[in-house]
């Protein structure tokens, strides 16, 4: 038990580490905003429910299922980074940064520290990011091809679409996925006010991570058979340095 204590120490007090070359950025945007969601948080799920929403912030963050908005625990982290969320426990308790790292250090809730420090450098540029594979509302998920409402709020035909019984749960969606040492992580958008869940279209392009040495060349193409023709770029993240590529064929030219 005291090793895996020690073990567990040893990745907060690298969280930290790699938190510090992010102050700089963060710490701007924390001062000036102001909280405008509360969320409650889910072990069971691994997510937390939105209780109070405010803003637009939402509008590009979490999945809407039965009516009910809940945020991934990348989205949550980000979100308390910056100061615009409060986050609760089942007795609304307040949770901390310092509780949230904690979590995400275990590795248990669909996303690494890694994982995280990619989706937060994404979207510190203001891409729009979700979770691969994973819909942002059952609506979305039977057609993509709805037309673009520019009203705000949740779209009021989709709020009856997801009060019907759905053929899978959330925590259904969230145990299917697994951390793999080479996947798809993320579907990004580009920067768009006009984005609805109910309609999103599709990625700009797809984020594959990848740890340790580069994935072999067959294994790269597999992956980018189940992207269905949408770009996919490969993510590493060393030392908290976030690294994004991608690969082109190239026709070398025939020698003499």
């Amino acid at each position: 038990m005291e090793v895996v204590d020690r073990e567990k120490k040893k990745k907060i007090n690298d969280i930290d580490e790699g938190e510090d070359h992010y102050a700089s950025v963060s710490a701007s945007k924390s001062q000036f905003r102001k909280v405008i969601l509360k969320a409650r948080w889910s072990d069971e799920m691994g997510m937390a429910e939105v209780v109070d929403k405010k803003g637009a912030i939402w509008r590009t963050t979490g999945i809407v299922r039965s009516g009910k908005l809940y945020f991934f625990i990348e989205e949550v982290l980000f979100w308390i980074e910056i100061g615009a969320l409060l986050l609760m426990d089942d007795g609304d308790i307040s949770l901390s940064l310092e509780d949230m790292y904690v979590k995400i250090s275990d590795g248990k809730h669909g996303c690494s520290w890694e994982e995280f420090q990619a989706y937060r450098q994404l979207k510190s540029l203001g891409y729009i990011v979700g979770q691969h594979g994973i819909p942002w509302s059952m609506k979305s998920a039977k057609s993509n091809h709805e037309s673009v409402s520019s009203q705000g709020g949740l779209d009021s035909d989709e709020e009856v679409d997801l009060d019907s019984e759905e053929s899978r749960s959330v925590i259904g969606l969230f145990n299917d996925m697994q951390i793999n040492e080479t996947r798809l992580v993320f579907d990004v958008y580009l920067p768009n006010s006009k984005f609805r869940k109910s309609s999103p279209g599709d990625p700009s392009f797809v984020l594959c991570f990848t740890r340790g040495h580069p994935p072999p060349k067959a294994d790269l193409e597999a992956l980018e058979r189940r992207c269905d023709n949408i770009p996919m770029k490969v993510c590493h993240v060393e030392e908290g340095v976030v690294s994004f590529f991608s690969f082109d064929k190239v026709e070398l030219p025939i020698l003499p």
